[in-house]
């Protein structure tokens, strides 16, 4: 039974509710950031190339930086790494601003974007390393993910309207300022958080292994999983823009983009109210299959307002995908690198969408939008073998 009381049960915890609230503002830089940044610079240069150029060196700095984060914040705790990021990551983005508006070389710009991506603070990571801590009954734990997966789309919904509304006034670089202010007022309140307070650091018996995570064989399963589901993400987004292109209304995609994640925050919510009793990697690869489902039925849509509609449908599996994966990761990781396997998985994840957007864009240049949407199937069906394969028996 799907039931809204699990959610409430979960707020009931102690301290959770209190570090769950602290996290959110902090957590408005994902929505934000990047579409500021490819937006405020292309208005600064004129330049589609720069800013696009700039745009994936912050992805880049997020992607390469997260797994070293995480292992500081297993060896350390996160208040080091987080008031470290609180200063940096604004700092850049407020840097980022001031040398575009002074003409600087393209070079100290570029820097600049890196620079912030790689500094911005893992919150994220954090409470997903976080609720393990809070809640060890397993069918909270599944709740728990749900909620904070809900959340992150959420956060995806209501960035890029924050970012239209700067850019529609005339000052998108506003918009790169309201991330470094949210990045830096969210981390002060998570850092005052009781979970962040109250963190433990788990030491590992013996020396250890420098690969961490990545010496095990189900976790590595899980990862590439990660990245060829992610890169669906990035195939769907560019299928979706194409189709709106398509019908001579470009503008169309944001709304399409928007449904679907309203779909995927309320598929999720779903997943964490029910007590399912299936095996967590069975959980997994069953959300895969929907993945792939529903991005099929878009294939053969030829309607504008249908296609639209059906994103809803298509939409509702992709966040519970995020959140059984998170939820096997609890079970394989061991708790001294969990941090750091959390950030293994939020690198596969921009890999993947980063990869699935580029590979795209170049082949919607030949191919309609169905066929991008048939091999975005395929490597979402691809990922659920390479877990069935890896991950059998475990979790």
């Amino acid at each position: 039974m799907i039931s809204l009381s699990r959610y409430a049960e979960l707020l009931r915890v102690p301290g959770l509710r209190a570090t769950l609230a602290a996290s959110v503002v902090g957590r408005l830089p994902i929505g934000i950031a990047t579409l500021a940044i490819l937006l405020f610079l292309q208005e600064r240069t004129g330049s589609f190339a720069v800013a696009g150029g700039a745009a994936a060196l912050y992805v880049l700095g997020l992607a390469t930086v997260a797994p070293f984060l995480g292992r500081l914040i297993d060896r350390f705790g996160p208040r080091p790494v987080l008031a470290a990021g609180a200063i940096l990551y604004p700092g850049m983005l407020v840097a980022l601003v001031v040398l575009a508006h002074s003409a600087a070389g393209r070079g100290w710009v570029a820097f600049a974007a890196l620079a912030a991506g790689a500094s911005f603070p893992p919150i994220t990571i954090c409470m997903r390393a976080l609720y393990p801590r809070f809640l060890p009954d397993i069918a909270l734990l599944q709740t728990a993910y749900s909620m904070d997966a809900a959340l992150v789309e959420m956060v995806f919904i209501l960035g890029p309207v924050l970012v239209a509304l700067f850019v529609a006034a005339g000052h998108p670089f506003v918009a790169v300022l309201l991330a470094a202010a949210c990045a830096g007022v969210g981390n002060v309140l998570f850092l005052r958080a009781p979970g962040v307070r109250n963190w433990s650091v788990q030491r590992a018996a013996g020396r250890r292994n420098p690969l961490g995570p990545l010496r095990s064989p189900p976790l590595l399963a899980v990862f590439a999983a990660n990245f060829l589901y992610a890169c669906a993400f990035g195939l769907y987004e560019i299928a979706a823009t194409a189709f709106a292109a398509q019908h001579g209304v470009p503008a169309a995609a944001g709304v399409i983009l928007a449904l679907a994640s309203v779909g995927s925050a309320a598929g999720v919510i779903v997943y964490g109210g029910r007590d399912w009793r299936a095996p967590v990697t069975l959980q997994f690869l069953v959300a895969l299959g929907l993945m792939a489902a529903g991005l099929l039925i878009l294939a053969p849509v030829s309607d504008l307002y249908l296609f639209g509609l059906l994103n809803v449908v298509a939409g509702s599996p992709m966040a519970a995908v995020i959140a059984s994966q998170s939820l096997l990761v609890s079970r394989l990781a061991p708790r001294e690198m969990l941090a750091e396997t959390f950030t293994w998985g939020s690198t596969c994840l921009l890999a993947g969408i980063s990869g699935g957007i580029a590979a795209g864009g170049m082949l919607v240049e030949v191919l309609a939008p169905s066929w991008i949407l048939i091999l975005a199937t395929l490597s979402t069906l691809l990922a659920g073998v390479v877990v069935w394969a890896g991950v059998r028996g475990q979790g």
